[in-house]
């Protein structure tokens, strides 16, 4: 595999296939989060209508895509999985929402637009994270999602590790604590595993529980997404130092004004780049046992390497 120069190149996108399949799960999810988040009448309507704001905005669908692949991997139905996938863009949206207020990394720009904080209020941007939030757990407990009850609940508790203090909300305690300076390589690896990568691993995860996958094809999976999770961090870090606001869509330069520890200056831009590179190549091997079913996750991969934005 050819390792792209993800701070130089800007012409790379993914080939028609992967444009077309991220396309279409990404108006998917989107349309299902439009039905799950439904406006609202009333005094609590601007606490949903923020809420909408915060996940009907767009972005790369990258989670709730690897939800929807992984599923289709066992034959899982397209309803199902959309429900999961929906669930975990809830909950990176969630977190986008809470990450970007002035308590955490005081973001004015999210997506090409003002942050929900922002656009509405601190107060108003706190609620609808919280909202949305707890409406992933009730999406993945609703019966439509799954009609077997112990899978409900193994979903349940999957998203739960990941979103949680030994997941997400655990990075972000590391990221903003003042340890944070001064992490060295495993450090930042572990913060990252749980930040950035625990979704990504839970996205993929899901589709297997889903489809009730023989450990195998599980074990492979989840191998498959904490390298990518990993690989997908790394060229973001170097993307922070490197691209624009106006191509990320959101503030750059950040982790470097305020002295925190990152992979290109661990490493420098050259290794860090060549790490990221080894991780997507053992990320795409991972998937062997699927076969060509499998070659969609390997060009998502591909282009996590060489994404510019």
């Amino acid at each position: 595999m050819s390792q792209a120069n993800p701070s130089t190149r800007s012409d790379v996108g993914p080939g028609p296939a992967l444009e077309t399949a991220l396309s279409v799960a990404a108006d998917a999810v989107t349309g299902r989060l439009d039905r799950l988040l439904a406006p609202v009448s009333g005094p609590r309507g601007r606490v949903v209508e923020a809420m909408r704001y915060g996940a009907l905005s767009g972005g790369k669908r990258l989670r709730p895509f690897l939800t929807v692949q992984s599923a289709a991997l066992f034959d899982v139905s397209v309803e199902s999985a959309l429900n999961a996938a929906a669930a975990v863009e809830m909950i990176h949206c969630y977190s986008l929402i809470h990450d970007d207020l002035p308590a955490m990394d005081d973001s004015d720009l999210r997506r090409g637009r003002a942050t929900v904080h922002k656009a509405f209020d601190e107060a108003t941007a706190i609620l609808a994270g919280d909202g949305l939030l707890t409406e992933a757990f009730a999406v993945l407990a609703d019966p439509m999602t799954h009609t077997d009850p112990a899978i409900r609940a193994e979903l349940v508790s999957g998203l739960a590790r990941a979103a949680g203090a030994a997941g997400m909300v655990g990075g972000q305690m590391i990221d903003i604590s003042p340890a944070r300076a001064g992490l060295d390589l495993a450090g930042i690896t572990e913060l990252q595993s749980l930040k950035t990568g625990a979704l990504i691993t839970f996205s993929c995860e899901a589709g297997a529980i889903l489809g009730r996958a023989p450990v195998p094809a599980r074990d492979a999976l989840t191998a498959y997404a904490r390298d990518l999770g990993l690989a997908f961090q790394i060229v973001d870090d170097l993307l922070d130092s490197t691209a624009t606001a106006e191509e990320l869509g959101k503030p750059t330069g950040q982790d470097e004004a305020l002295g925190k520890a990152t992979f290109p200056g661990l490493l420098g831009s050259a290794a860090a780049r060549e790490k990221a590179a080894g991780l997507v190549d053992r990320a795409c091997g991972r998937l062997a046992i699927f076969g060509e079913k499998a070659d969609l996750l390997r060009e998502t991969a591909r282009f996590v390497l060489c994404r510019r934005s």
